[in-house]
């Protein structure tokens, strides 16, 4: 379970979070979404214990972030944005660091980590010091790494960064399935389309504030529009996206006709090249 409430970050001047509420319970998918600048990274890091909020009050699992952030991040499985990891660390002392963190005995750690690894078909790199692998390689040890210790509630942003497309279908259901199972899960990505298809309800963020919430089928219900994408171009300012890149095309050609043309005060190429000194041209040579 997460529950948030009244939640508000201030960066200097800016209000990143402005009394931000929602409850999500076990067995949900719930899709955090919002334009870059919105919000939901700053919402994440509150719920992972990495921000303190400026006022109000974040709880997961049952515990208070701000009071008791170890209790919480026990019970967490988080996939951030970045997919970082310890890069000079192999792949298996790396689930086996995070494993020790979680308080799983070796044999343990061991034998999820090989299970893993074998389902995401990386047992092979299992020996492989991180920084050597691809973007899609990395993310698959960052979910296995989430997923280890059979957190209550899980947080993911972008999960399917990298991954091509029988891993994302892999990840998916993954999601899904730890939902049918109980857990709670908070799902950040701008691809709406996985979005709508996947999660169970959405929240729509824009400039720090909650915008809609409720199921897709009933956000676009009570918009008349036909996707979720739709409905949020429409409620974060989105809606004039294609005359914005018309305007952009506009732009470049603009300028590039600028480049070419002179301007009328500028000399034109024959005198800004001086002419060759009959000395070093082609002309009749000096007789002796």
């Amino acid at each position: 379970m997460i529950r948030v409430q009244d939640l508000v970050k201030v960066y200097g001047t800016k209000e990143a979070l402005r009394s931000v509420s929602f409850e999500i319970p076990p067995g949900q998918v719930c899709g955090y979404l919002g334009p870059n600048g919105a919000g939901k990274s700053t919402t994440v890091k509150i719920l992972t214990g990495v921000l303190r909020p400026t006022s109000g009050r974040a709880v997961v699992a049952g515990f208070d972030v701000g009071e008791q952030p170890l209790e919480v991040k026990r019970r967490i499985g988080y996939v951030p944005e970045t997919g970082a990891v310890y890069p000079m660390l192999s792949v298996s002392e790396y689930l086996a660091l995070v494993g020790a963190l979680h308080g799983l005995d070796p044999p343990e750690i061991a034998e999820r980590s090989e299970r893993l690894l074998s389902l995401f078909k990386i047992r092979d790199a299992q020996d492989q010091r991180l920084d050597t692998l691809s973007k899609g390689m990395r993310q698959k040890v960052v979910i296995s790494a989430a997923v280890l210790h059979d957190p209550e509630v899980l947080l993911f942003d972008e999960p399917l960064s990298g991954l091509d497309a029988n891993a994302a279908r892999t990840i998916k259901d993954l999601v899904r399935g730890f939902a049918d199972r109980g857990k709670t899960v908070l799902y950040c990505s701008h691809m709406l389309d996985v979005v709508e298809r996947l999660c169970d309800r959405v929240i729509i963020l824009d400039q720090g504030q909650i915008v809609a919430d409720g199921s897709p089928s009933d956000l676009m219900a009570s918009s008349q529009r036909d996707t979720l994408e739709t409905v949020f171009r429409s409620l974060t300012g989105g809606d004039d996206t294609k005359e914005l890149a018309e305007a952009l095309l506009d732009a470049v050609r603009h300028d590039r006709g600028a480049a070419g043309r002179a301007s009328p005060d500028a000399p034109s190429a024959r005198h800004e090249i001086p002419s060759p000194s009959p000395r070093h041209g082609k002309g009749k040579r000096r007789r002796r």
